[in-house]
């Protein structure tokens, strides 16, 4: 027997509970149709040695933005690592604008109140770039900060603008006066000044953000909300730009997109007295291959904790009288949600607060009572806060929840400032949904916190903040719990789980090849772990020198 490839020499862990270790992998066409004596006696164009290395199934984020990550690669990085404090952002926007031609955008990502102390300013950014217009998005990505060029540049009176639009919420300082900071649906004053992006450009940040993921050996991304640019998403022909860039091999890595659900629209009458719903030609979720596969569609109730606009039940603990909003009017959510479901979608709705929870479950419930469907499997993206009362009503609706083990270390601080200890336990829950019987999944809602699984499975495991102060300690999970989710788990919240999540015959062959073994290390070191290799479809598409081929 001729195969395309094996795998040999490694301590790879599968993920099946019947053969949990193999050495060898037989790849043909790639699947694998084979591991340790089932290969024995065939050959294969392709031996890759992994050096008695430990590997695991390639790691599958459930959540995470490909193209805004691939944007961001292409902006100017106001993260914390990167600029530590206010001043440092102004002068690294300083610089980007002295090298911008006149009138040009200048975009930067990533800044965090909770970590600077407040938001960059609008008269700040009007003294430094009084012609160029600029915007600078959250972390969050629910909100960002523009200067009166950017809002001229739209054909708005910067002194103006509205104090509230559906959805979004425009900041005023102490004064009275804008502060140039736009919430939620807000931003669009604005982001129609840079997006679209064009395809060039989108094409490259894609081609950035492949090569940047499989070095922390991720081979599949669900992408949740894609083709509403100033919302979800960076253009309204993204299918189109993913295509374009798995042909041409700059995206190497697996794609799982979810149409943001504002592209969604009414189909008219498709016989039978039925009338349809959804994307063109009727396409929904499943649609695809195992490169590029419409997945479920997303959906957006509320805002974020660390920028204090997720609907929440109670007042934000250092925010009195402020319990954020939701993105949507209810009986709106209700609407789209119950459309969604009636046409065979997958329903992934971003629910942060726990206000956002219960409008979320009361839709979904209705429209399974309305139109019954078995295992729909509908997600709830984050599901940041869930009161004690909620935990049984999201199992007993067959609901996914997709928290973010990075979120822990990276913005834990500040969800601790806004929840107060009177609720921290039940911020990002991840133990309780699995002792429910509830697959979870693992993720890191990338370019908003760091892509690498690795330190988010340390998160999960450890659920300690930056500062080192622990964040609902009993909900962490074991490491082999933490693998699971972020292998099979996230498989199964995608309806991948057949061709995704373990190391057995008729699976996809993608692996990720580490340095250490992930249940063996002493937990509090998992984070040490670097990623050695990473193999799509048997094919090695990322070596730090790790396969000898």
């Amino acid at each position: 027997m001729r195969l395309d490839a094996i795998i040999e020499n490694g301590r790879i862990r599968t993920g099946d509970a019947e053969r949990p270790m193999v050495s060898r992998i037989g790849v043909f066409a790639g699947r694998i149709v084979g591991v340790d004596e089932e290969i024995d006696g065939a050959t294969a164009d392709r031996m890759l040695d992994l050096g008695g290395a430990p590997a695991v199934p390639g790691f599958h984020d459930a959540h995470l933005h490909f193209s805004l990550h691939g944007q961001k690669l292409l902006r100017l990085d106001l993260s914390h690592t990167a600029q530590p404090d206010l001043d440092a952002v102004y002068a690294a926007i300083a610089t980007a604008v002295a090298a911008a031609a006149p009138g040009a955008w200048v975009l930067g990502r990533g800044h965090d109140q909770n970590k600077l102390g407040r938001h960059p300013h609008l008269k700040d950014l009007d003294r430094i770039a009084p012609d160029n217009p600029v915007y600078l998005e959250h972390t969050s990505g629910h909100m960002g900060v523009a200067n009166s060029a950017a809002f001229r540049a739209m054909g708005l009176d910067p002194a103006a603008l509205p104090h509230h639009i559906d959805g979004g919420h425009v900041s005023r300082d102490a004064d009275g006066h804008p502060d140039g900071l736009l919430q939620e649906r807000a931003q669009e004053l604005v982001t129609g000044g840079f997006l679209p992006v064009t395809l060039e450009t989108h094409r490259e940040g894609s081609r950035l953000a492949s090569a940047d993921l499989l070095r922390y050996g991720i081979t599949t991304v669900t992408e949740p909300g894609i083709g509403a640019p100033g919302q979800i998403g960076q253009s309204p022909v993204e299918l189109r730009a993913y295509q374009e860039g798995i042909e041409a091999g700059d995206i190497r890595l697996r794609l799982n997109a979810m149409p943001y659900i504002r592209v969604m629209h009414d189909l008219g009458a498709i016989g039978g007295g039925e009338s349809g719903w959804g994307l063109d030609l009727g396409a929904r979720t499943g649609l695809g291959d195992d490169r590029l596969r419409i997945s479920g569609t997303k959906v957006l109730s509320d805002g974020s904790l660390i920028g204090r606009t997720a609907a929440m039940c109670c007042d934000f603990s250092d925010d009195p009288g402020n319990r954020g909003f939701l993105v949507w009017e209810e009986p709106q959510l209700h609407e789209m949600i119950r459309d969604a479901h009636r046409n065979g979608w997958q329903i992934a709705t971003h629910a942060i607060g726990d206000r956002a929870l219960d409008a979320l479950m009361d839709a979904v419930d209705a429209a399974q009572r309305e139109f019954p469907r078995h295992d729909p499997r509908h997600r709830i993206e984050h599901c940041g806060v869930s009161r004690p009362d909620q935990i049984d009503r999201v199992v007993a609706l067959g609901l996914i929840p997709s928290p973010q083990g990075r979120f822990v270390s990276e913005t834990g601080d500040g969800l601790l400032a806004a929840v107060g200890p009177e609720r921290a336990d039940m911020v990002y829950r991840m133990r309780t949904w699995l002792d429910r019987g509830v697959v979870l999944p693992g993720s890191t809602d990338a370019p908003i916190v760091h892509a690498d699984p690795i330190a988010s499975i340390h998160d999960m495991v450890n659920r300690r903040t930056a500062a080192g102060v622990p964040l609902a300690p009993a909900e962490a999970v074991s490491p082999a719990q933490a693998l699971r989710a972020y292998t099979y788990g996230s498989a199964y919240a995608a309806r991948e789980e057949h061709v995704k999540g373990t190391i057995r015959r008729g699976m996809l062959a993608d692996l990720a090849v580490l340095s250490d073994d992930l249940l063996e290390v002493d937990p509090t070191r998992i984070s040490s772990i670097q990623v050695g290799a990473t193999i799509v479809g048997g094919e090695l598409v990322h070596d730090r020198g790790a396969v000898v081929s």
